[in-house]
C-alpha cells in the first residue's frame, strides 16, 4: 500500500520506518530543505548546534524504531552516557546541583541543602515507578481512541496520586524549594508548567534515573541523519492540501502543485492546522499550544568552564517566570534558561578552544502581543548581560564570534508552529491521552497523526513512542502484523 508521511521530524521518520518495514511503500515529504523538522542542525563557522531536543532518554525506544525498520541502532548511532545528566545554578544560591542517574550521587546533591530531603529519595522514586509504568511504559503505548480507553486509566492515575499537580507531588516528598525545583522541572522540556501539569509527568524524573541521559555522536541530528537514510524523503516541498473522497483519503497535493496518491496519510505537521490540509474547519474544542521559546547559538572563542554539557541556569523568582512565560503576555523581567554545550563530549562540535553554546529561554508564544523585530535585539542583549553578571559567564559577550538567534516567529514561519509554539499542545490533563490529538483521525479513514502534538507527547520518548502507537493502528487497521522492535 502506498502511504505518504508529512514531515520528516523524528516522529515522522520513525513512523515512515515502521511503516516500511510493514512493507508499504513510503514517501516522506519535507517543507523545509533537509529532514528533522524541530530537530534540525546549524553549522557555521567551525561550531555545530542542535536547534532542537539534546538531551536523550530512553534509548532503548530508539532500538525499537530502528528494529522495526529493519535497522540496528548501535550500528548507526554511537551514544555516550552523560554523567551528570546536567548541572542547575540558581542566582539565589551557592550552590550548584548536578543530577545522576547513580542514585547515591544523587541523594549526596540533595544534601547539599538538606539532609532530610535526602532521605525522602527512595520513596520518591518508589512512588514514582507505577507512574511510570502504568503512564508511560503501558499508556504512553496504547492509543485513546475513546472516552472509554481514558476512563480505564484514570482510576490508577487517581490512585497513585498522579492527577495532582507535579510540584505538588514532589512537595509532598521533599521540603527545601531548590530540591523542589530540581525534581519538578522536568515537564518544562515538553512545554508543561510544572505548577499545573498533572504529575504523570514526574515519571520523566525516573525514566532519567533508570535509563539515564545520553548524547549521540554528531548530536541529536545524528539521529535524524540515520534514520531517513533508508526512506525516501523529498525535501523542500511542503504539502498543500490532503485529498480525500467519500471519507477516505486519497493522497496529497504539493505546494508545486504534483498530486500524490496514497491509501494512507500520516501527518507529522502541527496538529492545530492539520485541519486546514484537509479543508475542514477548526474543531470546536480549542486545543491550547504551549509556549515559545528564544533561542540563541553562539559559537565563542574561549571556553567557559561553569558549563556542563547541559546546564540549567535558574531566576530567583522562578515561579512567577514560568507564569510569565505559559500564561502572560509579556516577556518575563528574569531568566530562566538551558543551555547546551556539545563540545564537552564531542570536542569537534566547536571550533578552536571555544565553546558550541545552544541558549534556550522559554517565551510567550505570539498570542502574546510582542513586537519581536524591536524585542530579539533588546532581549539577546539582556541575556547575555544576565550570564555575565548573575552566572559567572564574565567575557562572553566578547568572546562570541559566530551567532545566530530563533524566535516564536521562526517557529511559526520555518515549522508551521501555530502561534509560534515551541512544543506543540500544553501536556495539561485535559489535553492528555483521549483528550489529546488522537493517533487515528476520528473522521477520515487512513489518515494519522504522530509528533509532540499527538499522544502520547512531545520529547524524543514521546513522538517515538507515539510513531509506535499510530504504526500499530495502521497495522490493525490493514491486517498486517506490526514488526515489533526489542520492546520493554
Amino acid at each position: 500500500m502506498k502511504a505518504v508521511v508529512i514531515g520528516a521530524g523524528l516522529g515522522g521518520l520513525a513512523a515512515a520506518l515502521r511503516l516500511q518495514g510493514q512493507g508499504h511503500d513510503v514517501t516522506v515529504i519535507e517543507a523545509r530543505d533537509k529532514p528533522g523538522g524541530r530537530a534540525y542542525q546549524l553549522r557555521d563557522g567551525g561550531f555545530t548546534w542542535d536547534t532542537g531536543p539534546s538531551l536523550i532518554t530512553m534509548p532503548w525506544v530508539l532500538e525499537d524504531a530502528f528494529a522495526a525498520g529493519g535497522m540496528d541502532f548501535h550500528s548507526e548511532v554511537t551514544l555516550r552516557r552523560l554523567d551528570p545528566m546536567y548541572r542547575i545554578y540558581w542566582s539565589s544560591e551557592t550552590e550548584s546541583f548536578d543530577f545522576y542517574d547513580d542514585r547515591d550521587k544523587l541523594r549526596a546533591e540533595i544534601a547539599k541543602f538538606s539532609a532530610k530531603d535526602a532521605a525522602q529519595l527512595e520513596p520518591f522514586l518508589a512512588a514514582l515507578k507505577p507512574i511510570y509504568e502504568h503512564g508511560i511504559l503501558a499508556a504512553g503505548r496504547k492509543p485513546f481512541l475513546s472516552a472509554r480507553d481514558f476512563a480505564g486509566l484514570l482510576p490508577t492515575m487517581l490512585r497513585l496520586d498522579a492527577a495532582r499537580p507535579l510540584y505538588s507531588f514532589v512537595s509532598r516528598f521533599f521540603e527545601h524549594p531548590r530540591v523542589r525545583e530540581a525534581f519538578s522541572f522536568h515537564s518544562l522540556f515538553i512545554g508543561g508548567d510544572p505548577y499545573r501539569v498533572p504529575a504523570i509527568y514526574g515519571a520523566l524524573v525516573y525514566l532519567q534515573v533508570m535509563d539515564g541521559g545520553w548524547y549521540a555522536d554528531g548530536g541529536v541530528y545524528s539521529l535524524v541523519e540515520a534514520m531517513a537514510r533508508p526512506l525516501d524523503v523529498r525535501c523542500g516541498e511542503g504539502v498543500e492540501r490532503i485529498e480525500h473522497s467519500a471519507g477516505r483519503v486519497t493522497g496529497v497535493v504539493t505546494r508545486g502543485g504534483e498530486r500524490l496518491p496514497a491509501d494512507l496519510v500520516i501527518s507529522n505537521a502541527d496538529v492545530l492546522r492539520t485541519h486546514e490540509l484537509v479543508g475542514r474547519s477548526a474543531p470546536r474544542r480549542k486545543l491550547v499550544p504551549t509556549m515559545s521559546a528564544f533561542l540563541l547559538y553562539l559559537g565563542t572563542r574561549e571556553r567557559f568552564p561553569q558549563l556542563l554539557h547541559h546546564t540549567l541556569m535558574v531566576s530567583s523568582n522562578y515561579r512567577e517566570f514560568i507564569t510569565a512565560v505559559t500564561r502572560g503576555k509579556e516577556l518575563p523581567t528574569s531568566y530562566s534558561t538551558y543551555i547546551h554545550a556539545p563540545n564537552r563530549t564531542e570536542p569537534g562540535m566547536a571550533a578552536g578552544e571555544g565553546d558550541s553554546i545552544a541558549v534556550l529561554l522559554p517565551v510567550p508564544n505570539l498570542r502574546a502581543d510582542i513586537d519581536w523585530k524591536t524585542a530579539s535585539d533588546e532581549l539577546r542583549d539582556a541575556l547575555i548581560a544576565d550570564f555575565e553578571r548573575t552566572f559567572g559567564l564574565t567575557g562572553l559577550s566578547a568572546s562570541i564570534s559566530v551567532e545566530h538567534r530563533m524566535t516564536p516567529v521562526d517557529f511559526q514561519r520555518e515549522l508551521g508552529a501555530v502561534s509560534g509554539n515551541a512544543f506543540a499542545l500544553e501536556p495539561t490533563l485535559q489535553q492528555s491521552a483521549y483528550f489529546r490529538q488522537p493517533n487515528r483521525d476520528r473522521q477520515l479513514r487512513g489518515l494519522y497523526f504522530v509528533g509532540g502534538g499527538t499522544h502520547p507527547g512531545a520529547g524524543i520518548p514521546g513522538v517515538l513512542m507515539g510513531a509506535e502507537v499510530t504504526a500499530d493502528l495502521v497495522a490493525a487497521d490493514h491486517g498486517l502484523r506490526p514488526r515489533m522492535g526489542a520492546g520493554r
